[in-house]
């Protein structure tokens, strides 16, 4: 409790409430298969306004992968029933189940007269309905009358996930959502012991009562099965609930997080000092436009990195069959980030009534935790924040004047679990991803029915670079990592989503909290990094950055030819700000992200103890306990043992010296990018990028060239375009497209 939050024994799949610990009742299975079956589908009680429609619109989007085509080849699972079930459980909970319960289905469970699958196990979600937020809010009135409108989409997003994990792996499986239901989920939700039947005939649940929405997978793949609680679960928020038993989240927690106000997160972010301007030096006027052709991932694309990067950039943070199945749905999200804006005379009534920046704010972010974000931060977008040309090489001009910025926490316990750069790695990126675009594309089709052009930017298809907009919307701090930005609460464990748009906001400030001092006293993520991409020494100019400037070419060649695991994210894993701060964390860890936040001027004391500590505490080990997927790998569209799992923990052993340190780190400046319409392959100049560090200037330096008015270094502006003569016509495939 003291050193290690009480969950850390607690096994993922179990779920953060305390099902397990319920009382189970087996007569309960002959009186609910004894019921009749249903006739039809229960009706569902009408839902209007303008996000109950943008909800029910994404729920139809994923109702497109309730069934699909089955691998060709089972994978092979463990014998082990209970192991199964326990992958399958986990990702439902890691997708944001609220619960997950399995059960056999009996003939009556099926709506009489439904031509269904010969499935016999059924896996039952259930998710808790959004919080409305308070009635001075003004996204009460778009919340209230949308909270099963928006349950229903989020069980129908988790159901269609699972049910394409089952079938990457080789098993028939088909979701069962709201509006495509073959089910009477009521009554399996009850044998799989996620609810008791009351006296009316209508089911509760010991923890949610009736607060939420189910969704059901069917399937042939066989699983360890649930049983029914006894009716005495009810009586399950007592004592023991309060204070987290086995592990589980807490009531006091879930109080905590009630009590504090809609439009602020759970974690205390209106704590953290703010500054006018984000705490490195950024040169506003000399940072350059860059083109989408010039990030790396796309340059693997069009093979500037050689063959097996760009063969390996169509698989390898989809090489699972859960990956894979998420994949799927974000690709059929892409078409729908932008759309038509009302028109004048249907919009008019809207834009009149939201003319407070501040009101405006606030139900955005109010919104946007109802929908699954996990921090939003708002600021104005900077010049320097837009591509300068598109994937097509056509130039993009600036459209919106605000960003809405949200983080997605891609999931302490499962990252605990796991090495950082093993199997579950690519799944932790593609959640985030996923529930990012929803969030978003949600957000903008509701603001565009009030009249304000709105577009979401996410990882697969952005007209923006998201870090300094996270920057400045007040979210974190660059850090040591380089091309990542710290949160002071989830530290670098995030993934980003922004919607621009023209709706009116009031912008949040830059923050501070000592990060700077942090990063450059710890240096765990590049003793940790498996390619040696994080840099040991100081900062440095880079395109009008101050930076810790990674070496992105070997960094991106390791994410996508990891032989033994999907993508990489062991930075994250390793970082001594990957923790939770919440009611339930360790004591140590709330006092400590107390003492940074609110006693700076502690930090050069706190740094060195604290990284010592955070080694001395096994913290960036793998917790086992906490592993709840099986590893398999997608080969030739069939789900394989993989040859290799890297299962890495901490060295502290490895001491480097910052200032001894011989790193060879590659630059690549805006003026060695690729042109931005030049379709074929630029290859790499890695010997160039190398000798690219004389060129770096100082942090000082800078500062010093820039307020003498000194002319900007030439190594910061982009390459141009080629004549349209001399393109290269070989376009990239997106694995996005």
């Amino acid at each position: 409790m003291f050193i290690h939050a009480p969950s850390k024994d607690r096994p993922f799949h179990l779920g953060r409430f305390p099902l397990d610990t319920l009382p189970r009742d087996d007569s309960v299975t002959n009186r609910e298969a004894a019921r009749p079956a249903l006739t039809a589908a229960p009706p569902r009680a009408a839902q209007d306004g303008p996000l109950a429609r943008a909800a029910a619109h994404y729920r139809d989007l994923f109702a497109a992968f309730i069934d699909g085509p089955v691998a060709g080849k089972p994978a092979p699972v463990p014998d082990d029933l209970v192991q199964r079930a326990a992958d399958i459980k986990g990702a439902a909970t890691f997708l944001d189940a609220a619960q997950t319960g399995i059960c056999a289905i009996p003939p009556s469970a099926w709506i009489a007269a439904s031509d269904h699958p010969a499935h016999e196990v059924a896996i039952v979600i259930m998710v808790e309905r959004p919080r409305v937020p308070e009635p001075d809010n003004l996204a009460s009135a778009w919340v209230q009358p949308a909270r099963d409108a928006v349950a229903d989409m989020r069980a129908a997003e988790i159901a269609v996930c699972v049910a394409g994990h089952i079938r990457a792996m080789g098993f028939a499986a088909r979701g069962h959502i709201a509006t495509a239901n073959l089910l009477d989920a009521e009554r399996l939700a009850v044998l799989a012991g996620l609810a008791v039947r009351d006296d009316d005939g209508g089911i509760v649940n010991p923890y949610l009562g009736r607060d939420f929405a189910l969704a059901v997978v069917s399937t042939d793949y066989v699983l360890s099965l649930d049983k029914p609680l006894h009716r005495d679960a009810l009586n399950a928020k007592g004592l023991r609930y309060w204070l987290g038993i086995n592990g589980a989240q807490s009531g006091r927690e879930r109080n905590r997080q009630r009590k504090r106000a809609s439009h602020l997160s759970r974690f205390p972010m209106e704590t953290v000092k703010r500054v006018k301007r984000p705490t490195t030096l950024i040169l506003d006027d000399e940072v350059p436009r860059v083109p989408k052709r010039a990030a790396f991932f796309q340059r693997a694309l069009h093979n500037d990195l050689g063959d097996k990067a760009k063969t390996e950039r169509t698989r390898f943070a989809f090489k699972t069959p859960l990956s894979f199945s998420m994949l799927q749905v974000i690709r059929s999200l892409v078409p729908f980030q932008n759309g038509p804006v009302a028109t004048a005379a249907d919009a008019g009534r809207h834009r009149a009534r939201y003319l407070n920046q501040a009101a405006n704010a606030r139900a955005i972010k109010a919104l946007s935790y109802a929908l699954g974000s996990d921090l939003t931060g708002i600021c104005e977008t900077p010049r320097y924040a837009w591509f300068s040309h598109k994937e097509d090489g056509s130039e993009l001009k600036p459209y919106h004047r605000n960003a809405i910025v949200m983080l997605i926490d891609q999931g302490f316990d499962t990252m605990e679990g796991a090495s950082g750069d093993d199997w579950i790695s690519g799944s932790q990126s593609m959640r985030g991803y996923l529930r990012g675009a929803v969030i978003a594309g949600i957000m903008g089709e509701m603001l565009r029915e009030f009249g304000f052009s709105s577009r979401a930017q996410t990882n697969a298809d952005s007209d923006v670079l998201h870090i300094p907009l996270i920057l400045w919307a007040g979210l974190g701090e660059l850090s040591r990592i380089g091309e990542l930005v710290l949160n002071p609460f989830v530290g670098p464990r995030f993934k980003s989503v922004v919607l621009t748009t023209d709706f009116p906001l009031e912008a949040d400030q830059p923050i501070d909290f000592g990060l700077q001092t942090f990063c450059s006293g710890c240096l765990k993520c590049a003793r940790e990094c498996p390619c040696d991409a994080i840099p040991f020494g100081d900062k440095v100019m880079f395109n009008g950055y101050e930076i810790w400037k990674p070496d992105v070419e070997r960094c991106t060649r390791y994410r996508l030819t990891n032989t033994r695991g999907s993508a990489c994210g062991r930075c994250m894993k390793t970082c001594p700000i990957n923790k939770v701060v919440d009611a339930d964390g360790a004591i140590l860890t709330r006092v400590a992200s107390w003492l940074g936040v609110n006693a700076m001027w502690l930090k050069p004391i706190m740094v060195p103890f604290a990284t010592w500590f955070d080694d001395w505490a096994g913290n960036g080990k793998r917790n086992l306990i906490k592993k709840w997927w099986l590893d398999l790998e997608l080969v030739n569209g069939v789900a394989v043992v993989p040859k290799n799992t890297n299962a890495r923990d901490i060295d502290p052993g490895r001491q480097v010296d910052p200032a001894a340190a011989m790193q060879k780190m590659a630059y690549y400046h805006a003026s060695m990018m690729p042109p931005p319409n030049e379709a074929g392959a630029v290859p790499v100049d890695r010997k160039a990028a190398l000798a690219a560090k004389d060129v770096l200037e100082t942090v000082d330096g800078a500062r010093a060239r820039h307020a003498a008015g000194g002319p900007k270094p030439a190594h910061y502006i982009p390459t141009p375009a080629v004549a349209a003569a001399d393109i290269d016509k070989a376009a990239a495939k997106s694995p996005y497209s």
